[in-house]
Protein backbone atom coordinates (compact mmCIF):
# COMPACT_ATOMS: atom_id res chain seq x y z
CA UNK A 1 0.00 0.00 0.00
CA UNK A 2 3.05 2.27 -0.16
CA UNK A 3 1.63 3.74 -3.37
CA UNK A 4 -0.15 6.23 -1.10
CA UNK A 5 3.08 7.49 0.38
CA UNK A 6 4.48 10.86 -0.58
CA UNK A 7 7.88 11.03 -2.26
CA UNK A 8 9.33 12.37 0.98
CA UNK A 9 8.33 9.20 2.85
CA UNK A 10 9.80 6.96 0.16
CA UNK A 11 13.16 8.70 0.54
CA UNK A 12 13.34 8.65 4.34
CA UNK A 13 15.57 6.37 6.39
CA UNK A 14 14.02 6.75 9.87
CA UNK A 15 15.93 6.93 13.12
CA UNK A 16 16.03 3.63 15.01
CA UNK A 17 15.49 4.20 18.75
CA UNK A 18 17.06 2.06 21.41
CA UNK A 19 15.20 -1.13 22.19
CA UNK A 20 12.59 -1.07 24.96
CA UNK A 21 12.21 -4.80 25.73
CA UNK A 22 9.01 -5.94 27.41
CA UNK A 23 10.76 -8.55 29.53
CA UNK A 24 10.82 -8.68 33.31
CA UNK A 25 14.01 -8.58 35.40
CA UNK A 26 16.26 -7.18 32.72
CA UNK A 27 19.40 -5.21 33.50
CA UNK A 28 18.61 -2.48 30.99
CA UNK A 29 21.73 -0.56 30.01
CA UNK A 30 20.96 0.33 26.40
CA UNK A 31 19.09 3.65 26.21
CA UNK A 32 20.96 5.99 28.57
CA UNK A 33 18.07 6.39 30.98
CA UNK A 34 18.89 7.57 34.47
CA UNK A 35 19.00 4.67 36.96
CA UNK A 36 17.53 6.91 39.66
CA UNK A 37 13.93 8.10 39.71
CA UNK A 38 12.88 11.72 39.38
CA UNK A 39 12.97 14.19 42.23
CA UNK A 40 10.23 13.69 44.85
CA UNK A 41 9.20 17.26 44.07
CA UNK A 42 8.35 16.12 40.54
CA UNK A 43 6.04 13.40 41.79
CA UNK A 44 4.34 15.87 44.13
CA UNK A 45 3.87 18.33 41.28
CA UNK A 46 2.32 15.65 39.07
CA UNK A 47 -0.12 14.65 41.80
CA UNK A 48 -1.21 18.27 42.21
CA UNK A 49 -1.89 18.51 38.49
CA UNK A 50 -4.54 15.80 38.51
CA UNK A 51 -7.91 17.53 38.46
CA UNK A 52 -10.56 19.40 36.54
CA UNK A 53 -7.97 21.67 34.90
CA UNK A 54 -7.02 18.84 32.54
CA UNK A 55 -9.99 19.83 30.41
CA UNK A 56 -8.12 23.08 29.61
CA UNK A 57 -5.22 23.52 27.23
CA UNK A 58 -1.78 23.96 28.80
CA UNK A 59 0.13 27.23 28.64
CA UNK A 60 1.36 27.47 25.02
CA UNK A 61 4.21 29.74 26.11
CA UNK A 62 5.32 27.52 29.03
CA UNK A 63 6.08 30.67 31.01
CA UNK A 64 6.73 29.01 34.39
CA UNK A 65 9.00 26.35 32.92
CA UNK A 66 10.94 28.81 30.80
CA UNK A 67 11.39 31.01 33.88
CA UNK A 68 12.68 28.04 35.89
CA UNK A 69 15.13 27.08 33.14
CA UNK A 70 16.31 30.66 32.78
CA UNK A 71 16.79 30.96 36.54
CA UNK A 72 18.82 27.74 36.65
CA UNK A 73 21.18 29.02 33.95
CA UNK A 74 21.25 32.66 35.03
CA UNK A 75 19.59 33.90 31.84
CA UNK A 76 16.28 35.46 30.75
CA UNK A 77 13.11 33.59 29.74
CA UNK A 78 13.20 35.11 26.25
CA UNK A 79 16.43 33.17 25.71
CA UNK A 80 14.66 29.83 26.31
CA UNK A 81 12.60 27.61 24.00
CA UNK A 82 10.93 24.41 25.20
CA UNK A 83 9.59 21.40 23.34
CA UNK A 84 8.33 17.84 23.55
CA UNK A 85 11.72 16.28 24.21
CA UNK A 86 15.00 17.56 22.81
CA UNK A 87 14.37 15.56 19.63
CA UNK A 88 11.40 17.78 18.80
CA UNK A 89 13.46 20.84 19.70
CA UNK A 90 16.18 19.64 17.33
CA UNK A 91 13.63 19.01 14.59
CA UNK A 92 12.52 22.64 14.83
CA UNK A 93 16.17 23.75 14.90
CA UNK A 94 16.91 21.93 11.65
CA UNK A 95 13.92 23.49 9.93
CA UNK A 96 14.23 27.00 11.37
CA UNK A 97 17.97 27.57 11.51
CA UNK A 98 19.97 24.98 9.57
CA UNK A 99 18.41 24.90 6.09
CA UNK A 100 20.60 27.08 3.87
CA UNK A 101 22.40 26.95 0.53
CA UNK A 102 25.73 25.86 2.00
CA UNK A 103 25.90 22.37 3.55
CA UNK A 104 25.29 21.67 7.21
CA UNK A 105 28.29 20.11 8.99
CA UNK A 106 28.23 17.43 11.68
CA UNK A 107 30.49 14.52 12.72
CA UNK A 108 30.48 11.25 10.82
CA UNK A 109 30.02 9.33 14.07
CA UNK A 110 27.41 11.14 16.13
CA UNK A 111 23.73 11.22 17.06
CA UNK A 112 22.06 9.35 14.21
CA UNK A 113 18.98 11.59 14.22
CA UNK A 114 20.97 14.36 12.49
CA UNK A 115 21.01 12.77 9.02
CA UNK A 116 17.37 11.76 9.49
CA UNK A 117 16.31 15.36 10.09
CA UNK A 118 18.49 16.54 7.21
CA UNK A 119 16.68 14.07 4.96
CA UNK A 120 13.25 15.00 6.28
CA UNK A 121 13.78 18.71 5.65
CA UNK A 122 15.86 18.31 2.47
CA UNK A 123 18.97 19.86 3.99
CA UNK A 124 22.29 19.41 2.23
CA UNK A 125 24.93 18.19 4.66
CA UNK A 126 28.49 16.95 4.93
CA UNK A 127 29.81 14.63 7.62
CA UNK A 128 33.17 15.50 9.16
CA UNK A 129 35.25 12.50 10.22
CA UNK A 130 36.23 12.23 13.85
CA UNK A 131 39.94 11.89 14.49
CA UNK A 132 41.55 8.48 14.80
CA UNK A 133 40.88 8.53 18.54
CA UNK A 134 37.21 9.54 18.03
CA UNK A 135 37.59 13.22 18.89
CA UNK A 136 36.02 16.28 17.25
CA UNK A 137 38.74 18.48 15.74
CA UNK A 138 37.47 22.04 15.46
CA UNK A 139 39.95 22.81 12.68
CA UNK A 140 37.98 20.45 10.45
CA UNK A 141 34.92 22.72 10.78
CA UNK A 142 36.65 25.95 9.79
CA UNK A 143 35.19 25.97 6.28
CA UNK A 144 32.15 27.48 4.54
CA UNK A 145 28.93 26.01 5.93
CA UNK A 146 25.22 26.53 6.35
CA UNK A 147 25.38 25.59 10.02
CA UNK A 148 27.21 23.27 12.40
CA UNK A 149 25.76 20.81 14.91
CA UNK A 150 27.40 18.33 17.25
CA UNK A 151 26.74 16.83 20.68
CA UNK A 152 28.98 17.62 23.62
CA UNK A 153 29.78 15.08 24.94
CA UNK A 154 29.51 13.34 21.59
CA UNK A 155 27.21 10.36 21.15
CA UNK A 156 27.68 7.45 21.01
CA UNK A 157 31.34 7.91 21.97
CA UNK A 158 30.84 9.99 25.14
CA UNK A 159 33.98 12.02 24.40
CA UNK A 160 33.82 15.65 25.57
CA UNK A 161 35.05 18.74 23.73
CA UNK A 162 36.72 21.49 25.74
CA UNK A 163 34.74 24.71 26.10
CA UNK A 164 37.75 26.65 24.83
CA UNK A 165 37.51 24.74 21.55
CA UNK A 166 33.82 25.58 21.18
CA UNK A 167 34.67 29.22 21.83
CA UNK A 168 37.38 29.06 19.15
CA UNK A 169 34.85 27.66 16.67
CA UNK A 170 32.34 30.41 17.44
CA UNK A 171 34.95 33.13 17.01
CA UNK A 172 35.88 31.71 13.59
CA UNK A 173 32.29 31.04 12.47
CA UNK A 174 30.20 34.20 13.02
CA UNK A 175 27.87 33.90 10.02
CA UNK A 176 26.01 30.63 10.57
CA UNK A 177 24.35 28.93 13.51
CA UNK A 178 26.37 26.59 15.72
CA UNK A 179 24.23 24.12 17.68
CA UNK A 180 25.78 22.37 20.68
CA UNK A 181 23.59 19.43 21.66
CA UNK A 182 24.20 19.01 25.40
CA UNK A 183 21.99 16.02 26.17
CA UNK A 184 24.70 14.54 28.42
CA UNK A 185 26.65 17.62 29.53
CA UNK A 186 25.65 17.33 33.20
CA UNK A 187 27.69 14.15 33.66
CA UNK A 188 31.14 15.63 33.32
CA UNK A 189 31.90 18.48 30.95
CA UNK A 190 31.41 22.25 30.88
CA UNK A 191 28.29 23.67 29.27
CA UNK A 192 28.42 26.22 26.47
CA UNK A 193 25.35 28.00 27.87
CA UNK A 194 27.63 30.61 29.41
CA UNK A 195 28.68 31.70 25.92
CA UNK A 196 25.23 32.56 24.52
CA UNK A 197 25.35 36.21 25.59
CA UNK A 198 28.62 36.68 23.69
CA UNK A 199 27.79 34.73 20.54
CA UNK A 200 24.38 35.39 18.91
CA UNK A 201 24.89 32.46 16.50
CA UNK A 202 25.12 29.90 19.33
CA UNK A 203 22.21 27.65 20.27
CA UNK A 204 22.53 25.09 23.06
CA UNK A 205 20.01 22.27 23.46
CA UNK A 206 19.26 20.26 26.61
CA UNK A 207 16.99 17.43 27.65
CA UNK A 208 15.37 16.52 30.96
CA UNK A 209 15.43 12.84 30.00
CA UNK A 210 18.93 12.11 31.26
CA UNK A 211 20.22 14.09 34.24
CA UNK A 212 16.74 14.83 35.56
CA UNK A 213 15.26 11.33 35.10
CA UNK A 214 12.27 12.48 33.04
CA UNK A 215 12.57 10.41 29.85
CA UNK A 216 8.90 9.46 30.28
CA UNK A 217 7.66 13.07 30.32
CA UNK A 218 9.41 14.20 27.10
CA UNK A 219 10.77 17.67 27.80
CA UNK A 220 13.67 19.42 26.12
CA UNK A 221 14.80 22.99 25.64
CA UNK A 222 17.09 25.29 23.71
CA UNK A 223 18.97 28.35 24.91
CA UNK A 224 20.22 31.13 22.69
CA UNK A 225 19.82 34.69 21.48
CA UNK A 226 16.16 35.85 21.42
CA UNK A 227 16.32 36.07 17.62
CA UNK A 228 17.13 32.36 17.37
CA UNK A 229 14.41 31.57 19.89
CA UNK A 230 11.89 33.58 17.88
CA UNK A 231 12.66 31.48 14.80
CA UNK A 232 11.97 28.29 16.77
CA UNK A 233 8.71 29.70 18.16
CA UNK A 234 7.55 30.62 14.65
CA UNK A 235 8.11 27.04 13.49
CA UNK A 236 6.55 25.54 16.63
CA UNK A 237 3.44 27.71 16.36
CA UNK A 238 3.08 26.67 12.72
CA UNK A 239 3.21 23.02 13.75
CA UNK A 240 1.82 22.55 17.28
CA UNK A 241 1.10 25.45 19.61
CA UNK A 242 0.71 23.18 22.65
CA UNK A 243 3.66 20.74 22.58
CA UNK A 244 3.95 20.29 26.35
CA UNK A 245 0.97 19.05 28.37
CA UNK A 246 0.13 20.13 31.90
CA UNK A 247 1.94 17.17 33.48
CA UNK A 248 5.12 17.79 31.51
CA UNK A 249 5.10 21.49 32.37
CA UNK A 250 4.52 20.87 36.08
CA UNK A 251 7.00 18.02 36.39
CA UNK A 252 9.74 19.72 34.40
CA UNK A 253 9.41 22.94 36.38
CA UNK A 254 9.72 21.03 39.65
CA UNK A 255 12.77 19.16 38.33
CA UNK A 256 14.53 22.35 37.29
CA UNK A 257 13.87 23.88 40.70
CA UNK A 258 15.33 20.92 42.66
CA UNK A 259 19.00 21.63 42.09
CA UNK A 260 20.16 19.56 45.08
CA UNK A 261 18.54 16.34 43.85
CA UNK A 262 19.87 16.93 40.34
CA UNK A 263 23.43 17.35 41.64
CA UNK A 264 23.12 14.32 43.93
CA UNK A 265 22.01 11.90 41.23
CA UNK A 266 24.52 13.20 38.67
CA UNK A 267 27.25 12.67 41.26
CA UNK A 268 26.14 9.07 41.79
CA UNK A 269 26.23 8.33 38.07
CA UNK A 270 29.69 9.88 37.70
CA UNK A 271 31.05 7.82 40.61
CA UNK A 272 29.59 4.58 39.23
CA UNK A 273 30.97 5.36 35.78
CA UNK A 274 34.47 5.69 37.21
CA UNK A 275 34.20 2.32 38.97
CA UNK A 276 32.81 0.60 35.87
CA UNK A 277 35.57 1.95 33.63
CA UNK A 278 38.21 0.67 36.05
CA UNK A 279 36.56 -2.76 36.22
CA UNK A 280 36.29 -3.07 32.44
CA UNK A 281 39.90 -2.12 31.91
CA UNK A 282 40.94 -5.01 34.15
CA UNK A 283 39.02 -7.26 31.72
CA UNK A 284 41.05 -5.96 28.74
CA UNK A 285 38.50 -3.46 27.50
CA UNK A 286 39.58 -0.24 25.83
CA UNK A 287 37.24 2.49 27.10
CA UNK A 288 37.02 5.91 25.49
CA UNK A 289 37.12 8.89 27.87
CA UNK A 290 33.49 9.63 28.75
CA UNK A 291 31.75 12.67 30.19
CA UNK A 292 28.29 11.15 29.64
CA UNK A 293 26.04 8.72 31.51
CA UNK A 294 27.34 5.95 29.28
CA UNK A 295 30.68 4.59 28.11
CA UNK A 296 31.91 3.38 24.73
CA UNK A 297 34.16 0.37 25.00
CA UNK A 298 35.66 -2.47 22.95
CA UNK A 299 37.38 -5.63 24.06
CA UNK A 300 40.92 -6.30 22.90
CA UNK A 301 39.96 -9.63 21.31
CA UNK A 302 36.23 -10.38 21.68
CA UNK A 303 33.77 -9.25 19.00
CA UNK A 304 31.32 -6.53 20.04
CA UNK A 305 28.26 -8.13 18.46
CA UNK A 306 29.09 -11.47 20.10
CA UNK A 307 29.51 -9.89 23.51
CA UNK A 308 26.21 -8.05 23.13
CA UNK A 309 24.42 -11.28 22.22
CA UNK A 310 26.01 -13.18 25.10
CA UNK A 311 24.96 -10.50 27.57
CA UNK A 312 21.41 -10.57 26.24
CA UNK A 313 21.23 -14.30 26.96
CA UNK A 314 22.05 -13.39 30.56
CA UNK A 315 19.33 -10.74 30.75
CA UNK A 316 21.61 -7.72 30.28
CA UNK A 317 20.80 -5.34 27.41
CA UNK A 318 23.41 -2.92 26.06
CA UNK A 319 23.68 -1.08 22.70
CA UNK A 320 25.74 -2.34 19.77
CA UNK A 321 26.00 -0.36 16.54
CA UNK A 322 26.77 -2.39 13.41
CA UNK A 323 27.41 0.71 11.33
CA UNK A 324 29.64 2.43 10.57
CA UNK A 325 32.20 -0.36 10.50
CA UNK A 326 34.69 1.77 12.41
CA UNK A 327 32.63 1.46 15.60
CA UNK A 328 31.37 -2.10 15.12
CA UNK A 329 33.76 -3.51 17.77
CA UNK A 330 32.40 -1.09 20.38
CA UNK A 331 29.63 -1.42 22.93
CA UNK A 332 27.72 1.53 24.34
CA UNK A 333 26.90 0.82 27.96
CA UNK A 334 24.56 3.01 30.00
CA UNK A 335 25.67 3.68 33.56
CA UNK A 336 23.19 1.94 35.84
CA UNK A 337 23.20 1.56 39.59
CA UNK A 338 26.26 0.10 41.30
CA UNK A 339 24.43 -3.21 41.58
CA UNK A 340 23.49 -3.28 37.89
CA UNK A 341 27.02 -2.48 36.80
CA UNK A 342 28.41 -5.17 39.08
CA UNK A 343 26.07 -7.70 37.44
CA UNK A 344 27.38 -6.57 34.07
CA UNK A 345 31.00 -7.00 35.12
CA UNK A 346 30.39 -10.44 36.57
CA UNK A 347 28.57 -11.52 33.41
CA UNK A 348 31.44 -10.30 31.24
CA UNK A 349 33.94 -12.19 33.38
CA UNK A 350 31.93 -15.36 32.87
CA UNK A 351 31.51 -14.79 29.12
CA UNK A 352 35.16 -14.03 28.52
CA UNK A 353 36.34 -16.96 30.64
CA UNK A 354 34.09 -19.45 28.83
CA UNK A 355 34.24 -18.33 25.24
CA UNK A 356 37.14 -16.06 24.44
Amino acid sequence: MSKYWSQVVHQLTPYVPGEQPKIDNLVKLNTNENPYGPSPRVLEALEREVGDSLRLYPDPNADQLRAAIADFHGLKPQQVFVGNGSDEVLAHVFQALLKHDAPLLFPDITYSFYPVYAGLYDIDYLTVPLTQDFQIDIDDYLRPNGGIIFPNPNAPTGCPLALSEIERLLEANPDSVVVVDEAYVDFGTESAVGLVDRFPQLLVTHTLSKARSLAGLRVGYAIGHPTLIEALVRVKDSFNSYPLDRFALAGATAAMNDRAYFEETCGKVIATRSCLVEALRTLDFHVLPSAANFIFARHETADGAWLSAQLRERGIIIRHFKQPARIAPYLRITIGTDAQCQLLVEALKDILASGN
